[in-house]
This record gives C-alpha cells, structure tokens and sequence, in this order.
C-alpha cells in the first residue's frame, strides 16, 4: 500500500479501512463526470431528438473508462481471472448496468411525459439529468459494486460464484 503513505492521516486510514470501496467510488466519480460530459454534449447536438440513445452512448464511452481504472487500481489486488473473460463478464454486467442506468430516463420521458411539448424546456432538462444522471446512476453504481466484486474481481477465482 505504498500511495496511502502519501496521503493525509485522515485519508490514508480511510483507504486503508475501505480502500477498494473508496477506489471504486473514486473511479464512480470520474466515470460520471465522463458520462455526463458525453451526455449533455450528445443530447445538446447529434443525439438531440434521442436523449435515451445519448444516454447508452455515454455510458458506453464510461464504461470503457471504468474498465481500465478498475481493474488497474480498484481491483488490482484481487486475483480476478484471465483478462478476456474478466473483460467479457465486466462488460456483460456493465450491459445489465446500461439498461439499469438508462430506465429511469425512459420511465421520465415515455412514461411520465416529462418532454416538450407537455412540460418546458427547463423542466424536461432538468428530468433528464435527475433521472438519468442521479436515479440511473445511483441504482447501477450499487449494482456494479455488487456484481463487479461478486462475478468480474472475485477474491478467489473458481466457477462462477
């Protein structure tokens, strides 16, 4: 653990109580910033009329982000398994993660109506980064962590646990 000496006291016990969750919430947070980046500028020009696809396409550009970080510095303790499966089931549960992320979008769109010409401009935006952005994230980021320490990093490697 040679980086949490280089933290403050505070930080370097955090990590080093919490270390993976703190490093997966780390990756988390840089992966949102990519995500939402990559959704705001698709749905402000390309993808305009198809928020929900500018949804799938920044969380894919995410992901593939997510991936790199994750396995070199979140997981990279965990034995895991060789890396073309490990890559394969990560992105299969990154796959589940997608359509978890991207349903409450759909839901406020299709569903609730939440798009001009029923609500204005301001509102629909704003149901867009609500729904996608914080509802869709949040229930996939606690899917991910579930499922990426269970079936992609696991501890020991075997069938599929």
């Amino acid at each position: 653990m040679t980086e949490v000496r280089y933290l403050p006291g505070w930080a370097a016990r955090l990590v080093g109580r919490h270390g993976e969750l703190v490093k997966f919430a780390t990756v988390g947070a840089i992966t949102f910033v990519v995500d939402t980046a990559v959704f705001v500028t698709a749905k402000s020009t390309v993808l305009e009329p198809k928020p929900v696809t500018a949804k799938i396409v920044a969380v894919l550009v995410a992901t593939i982000v997510g991936y790199v970080l994750n396995r070199e510095w979140s997981f990279r303790l965990r034995g895991g398994r060789g890396r073309p499966r490990e890559a394969l089931l990560y992105f299969a549960v990154s796959g589940v993660a997608l359509a978890i992320n991207a349903a409450p979008l759909g839901v406020s769109r299709y569903v609730l109506d939440l798009a001009q010409p029923a609500v204005s401009s301001l509102t629909e935006h704003v149901a867009d980064l609500v729904s996608a952005q914080i509802i869709g994230t949040l229930l996939a980021m606690v899917f991910r962590w579930w499922a990426f320490r269970r079936w992609v990093f696991p501890d020991e490697v075997g069938p599929l646990r």
